[in-house]
């Protein structure tokens, strides 16, 4: 398996905990009474909050296609960037629920893995991606 190959397949497995972390909690006690109302532990969901939360999962689903597309020096950059971003978005966002710190744990595995993939690719890795 190639390199980028490789990283893209760990964005889908980061994105796959992602949805099933937030599937999972759907079920949690309490959180269907807290949607109702608008808020999830004290956060208002507005319009402007899904579009923000949807552009930081956008980040992880551009990646797929990016890490492969990208020239290999734009690709590492541009994995490290997204890497950052995710991991930030995965531990601001959650929540406390053991499914949750099971998931994203894992989420945090994977993206760190990925980090390390991109800050250690090489120029022989380079010529075998072109």
């Amino acid at each position: 398996m190639t390199l980028p190959a490789k990283i893209s397949t760990l964005w889908v497995v980061v994105l796959l905990n992602m949805i099933f972390a937030d599937i999972l909690s759907i079920f949690y006690p309490g959180t269907v009474a807290q949607l109702s109302t608008g808020t999830i532990e004290g956060v208002t969901i507005t319009p402007m909050f899904l579009v923000l939360a949807a552009v930081f999962i956008e980040v992880g689903i551009a990646m797929i296609f990016l890490t492969r597309a990208l020239a290999p020096r734009a690709s590492r950059i541009a994995n490290l960037a997204a890497v950052v971003v995710t991991i930030l978005f995965v531990v601001g966002g959650g929540s406390l629920s053991p499914h949750y710190i099971f998931l994203a744990s894992i989420e945090v595995l994977a993206l760190l893995y990925i980090g390390y993939l991109a800050w250690t690719w090489r120029e022989a890795e380079d010529a075998a991606f072109a």
